[in-house]
């Protein structure tokens, strides 16, 4: 009986011993003893009723008892009792009193033992896995090594030495390959709670890692002076990142790339070449998309819509548009991401025509408003100078019969016509424009007509900016020039230089003659 307590003792010690070896907290590690002594003393005993058992770390004794509640009306017979079955084993007992029975732990057999330890090494587990859980989910945006372990359906499983993570097939990189036993290093991005326990889901692609290799590589940033405001990635291929100062004197773009580039170039190297360009960030929208938009040279950024995320309009020269837009709309796709807006890159070709087809646009719109009621039908390609029957039929087939569509003309493109010259088409065109002066004239003497289309125009250029006011300038002046030409010649010359127009010229005027 003297040595009892010692063994009891050492019960107790080599309960915390083992605790402090899985790493599980005592207090959870007895109370999964209790759970396994329950379940033993239950099984053993053949009691269906709920069965508990409690241990007594001074005495390193275990007492287990069997559970009843006093209800008002039993449901349960197995764990309920009657007020009056409750106070004939415990008087006083009250509803809502649990009332307990001691049952014995003497003697459990092997069966019971068995069942003992699998409720154990359950417990166990489960605190084995909770704890991995709660030691991961703190750790998630993390950059973390590991070895590659095995390949699960294009999955990688990555041993991190206490647990198993996974890069899944859309967290890797396409121009990326491992192999068994390699090194990989890579960030916690979501740490999830399973059946077979918590599972660490790792990423090669997500802008967490390549911020986390900055801070690595870059003290400037570690210790805040260079903060990184912004990082997207196209991974494998290309990555921005937006960097900004908090000392004057500390150039954050110079800081990021190192002497001679060696602090990149070892980001880069782990991100297997992906190439990075490090951007300065700025509060301005449109510096910031200047700078966001290398290696292109930008001519115009406009903003055109200000909300939650922006419209910009930019504008490059001719050989720079497909370096703006990069290798399948890359660079402005990572662009648009850094600085949380929509972007349209446009040529300057392509404006100069939208000015252009915009200018005629508004000219038709104007003089079709200030047209007078049945003066389209009054206009006549025929009595154009120069132009005869045959000619006539081919400028109405190849869609210039209408004064709106002859005034928008090129002589370029009046030349094209068979039987039209350079000259003629000069004169044709400064004689539609004469037509469409005297329309006009016209339209001005009647009410309320004077000023309205003028009006809606000068709108629509201000709409337009000072550049589009710029470009319509310069059309005007053009216009008027071409104009001035093409009287010029008309009045300094007949227009008998067609072969074909002339000899029906000549048939009109002896028609004339003998009438």
């Amino acid at each position: 009986m003297a040595q009892a307590p010692t063994a009891e003792l050492n019960l107790s010690e080599v309960l915390k011993q083992v605790a402090r070896e899985k790493d599980i907290d005592y207090e959870r590690w007895i109370s999964a003893l209790e759970d396994a002594m329950a379940s033993a003393a239950k099984k053993q005993h053949r009691i269906k009723a709920p069965v508990r058992s409690t241990f007594d770390p001074e005495t390193g004794k275990f007492e287990a008892f069997i559970v009843k509640t006093v209800a008002e009306e039993v449901e349960d017979p197995l764990s309920e009792w009657t007020i009056e079955e409750a106070q004939d084993h415990q008087a006083g007992a009250e509803v809502g009193d649990e009332i307990h029975i001691p049952i014995s732990t003497e003697g459990l057999g092997r069966i019971a033992a068995q069942s003992a330890k699998q409720v154990l090494y359950q417990r166990i587990r489960e605190a084995e896995r909770e704890k991995i859980y709660n030691e991961f989910i703190d750790r998630v945006g993390e950059v973390v090594n590991g070895t590659v372990q095995r390949f699960e359906r294009g999955d990688i499983i990555v041993d991190l030495g206490r647990t198993e993570a996974v890069v899944p097939r859309g967290e890797q990189a396409r121009h990326e390959r491992y192999s068994q036993g390699e090194r990989i290093r890579a960030v916690i991005v979501e740490v999830h709670q399973q059946p077979k326990g918590p599972q660490v889901v790792l990423s090669r692609t997500d802008p967490r890692l390549l911020v986390k290799l900055f801070e690595m590589e870059v003290p400037e940033i570690y210790d805040g002076t260079v903060q990184i405001k912004a990082a997207v990635r196209a991974p494998g291929e290309r990555a921005k990142v937006a960097v900004v100062s908090r000392e004057r004197d500390v150039d954050p773009v110079g800081a990021c790339v190192g002497m001679k580039g060696s602090r990149v170039q070892s980001i880069i190297r782990e991100l297997r070449g992906e190439k990075i360009d490090i951007i300065e960030h700025s509060d301005d929208l449109v510096t910031f998309a200047q700078s966001a938009l290398a290696p292109a040279r930008i001519t115009r950024v406009s903003v055109t819509h200000h909300g939650e995320e922006p419209h910009l309009d930019v504008i490059v020269e001719d050989e720079q548009l497909s370096l703006a837009i990069g290798k399948r709309g890359q660079n402005v796709r990572l662009a648009a991401e850094l600085l949380s807006s929509q972007i349209e890159i446009k040529s300057e070709s392509d404006i100069k025509d939208e000015v252009a087809g915009a200018l005629a646009k508004m000219l038709q719109t104007a003089i079709s408003e200030e047209m007078p009621e049945g003066a389209a039908t009054e206009f006549s390609i025929k009595s154009a100078p120069g132009v005869g029957a045959k000619t006539a039929e081919k400028l109405e087939e190849a869609g210039f019969g209408d004064l709106e569509r002859l005034i928008a003309t090129s002589p370029e493109e009046l030349v094209e016509v068979e039987g039209v010259g350079p000259k003629t088409a000069k004169a044709i065109l400064a004689w539609a424009t004469e037509q469409a002066e005297s329309l006009s004239q016209a339209a001005a003497t009647e009410p309320d007509a004077a000023g309205e289309p003028e009006a809606e125009l000068a709108a629509a250029v201000m709409d337009e900016g000072d550049d589009f006011m710029a470009a319509l300038s310069q059309a005007l002046a053009e216009a008027e020039k071409s104009e001035a030409d093409a009287t010029a010649v008309a009045e300094s010359e007949e227009p008998t230089e067609e072969p074909a127009d002339a000899g029906e010229q000549a048939v009109s005027d002896k028609q004339a003659g003998e009438e």
